[in-house]
């Protein structure tokens, strides 16, 4: 199995220009585009979930109770259900799921579960397989054949290979993922009640990602790496934004990849069961980003006419582009426009993010109007010591890069 290792125009995409892009980067064009990374995939969040009802339906309303109903009550001085209520529903559905595995509710009724699905002839067995593809926990078989102790390496799926073709939409598909976070990057500094960070951090945290984005292709995760919207509502909920924590969490992350029962574990989770937990990840990425526009005028009508039509052509126009499948045995330039265009153009963030881009830089309006992102200055937070030490690198990093001037404050 070798890996398409293409992530690493992430490192570029983000770091041209990016002093530049910030500025005319604002609430009106960050809300639709993070807005139209959760609702584009609504046709795959509960007609996944809906293969199982019987886990999707308790997994959804649990969350949302514990998520709603029970968020104001108290468990020993901490709000549980409000902050746990992701991984509590799942553990409780989870645990749910298993004991119908265990009871045979999914067993394979007469027909035989050694013939791969693609050689079942009856409709009624094809549609059992499917059925417990997405319901049953021991799918995947991962917690018999997996090891205890396996230590991941790069290239351990083999050397990269690039393709020109998906190099080009991930380059375009990173500058969405930028604007994503230049708007979280913003939020959160307000969420903790500290000063915007200056050009030079929302640089350093874009560029951040896009190495991130390389170390990822190079250990073969076939991801990207960016920023997580969600984490605004994580800082709320928690009321925890300390580098200690993320610190402590990421040492627990790394030492649980070394263990492979831990990732068997989670791979036993039902995909109805994933697909309903993403229903409300997803939906709340895109009420994220919508609450964003508190920054700018909600009211007004060219605010309203940007948003609502680069939100609703952004869903549509993708539609229409994805019938079409392109020729990719042309060469350039027809291949360019035929393969590269339509490739965009099937992407709902990419294309709201063209039209509220465009839209919002020529139709004349007021910094007050637009809700213009304010970024702090190097020498306004060089007098402030707090916040010196919150957005400058660590002492031992600050030593190895001190030669790059862009990344200080």
């Amino acid at each position: 199995m070798r890996s398409e290792f293409i992530l690493v125009n992430e490192l570029i995409a983000k770091t041209v220009k990016t002093s530049n892009c910030y500025r005319i980067i604002n609430p009106i064009v960050v809300a639709p585009t993070v807005a139209a990374v959760g609702l584009a995939f609504f046709s795959y969040g509960f007609p996944q979930a809906g293969t199982c009802m019987e886990i999707s339906i308790p997994q959804i309303a649990l969350v949302l109770i514990f998520t709603l109903h029970l968020r104001g009550i108290s468990i020993f001085g901490h709000h549980s259900f409000r902050i746990y209520a992701v991984p509590l529903s799942v553990t409780l559905t989870w645990i749910y799921a298993s004991f119908l595995t265990a009871g045979g509710a999914y067993n394979y009724k007469g027909c035989n579960p050694k013939i791969p699905s693609s050689n079942i002839l009856t409709d009624a067995c094809r549609k059992h397989a499917y059925t417990m593809k997405h319901c049953r926990t021991d799918v995947s078989n991962a917690l018999l054949t997996s090891a205890w102790l396996r230590i991941p390496y790069p290239l351990q799926w083999g050397f990269p290979i690039f393709h020109f073709r998906t190099c080009i939409i991930m380059a375009v598909v990173s500058l969405v993922a930028s604007v994503d976070s230049v708007g979280t990057y913003h939020s959160a500094s307000l969420r903790v009640n500290l000063r915007p960070p200056t050009p030079g951090v929302v640089s350093r945290g874009i560029a951040l990602e896009g190495l991130c984005s390389i170390l990822a292709g190079l250990w073969g995760s076939g991801t990207g790496s960016t920023t997580l919207t969600e984490n605004i509502h994580t800082i709320d909920t928690t009321k925890v934004a300390s580098r200690r924590v993320v610190e402590l969490g990421a040492a627990f992350m790394i030492l649980f990849s070394f263990m492979g029962k831990v990732g068997a574990l989670l791979a036993s989770i039902p995909q109805a069961l994933a697909a309903s937990v993403l229903c409300f990840i997803w939906a709340l990425i895109a009420a994220l980003g919508l609450s964003t526009l508190q920054s700018g005028q909600c009211a007004s009508f060219r605010n309203m006419t940007i948003v609502g039509v680069s939100l609703f052509l952004g869903l549509s126009i993708p539609s229409y582009f994805q019938q079409y499948k392109p020729q990719t045995s042309l060469i350039l330039p027809p291949y360019l426009l035929d393969f590269a265009i339509n490739g965009l153009m099937s992407l709902n963030m990419v294309v709201t993010l063209l039209v509220a881009f465009i839209l919002d830089n020529t139709v004349p309006g007021s910094q007050q109007e637009r809700g213009v992102y304010i970024w702090s200055r190097p020498e306004d937070i060089a007098t402030h010591p707090s916040l010196l030490s919150t957005y400058s690198l660590p002492r031992k990093i600050a030593r190895c890069f001190g030669w790059a001037k862009c990344l200080g404050v």
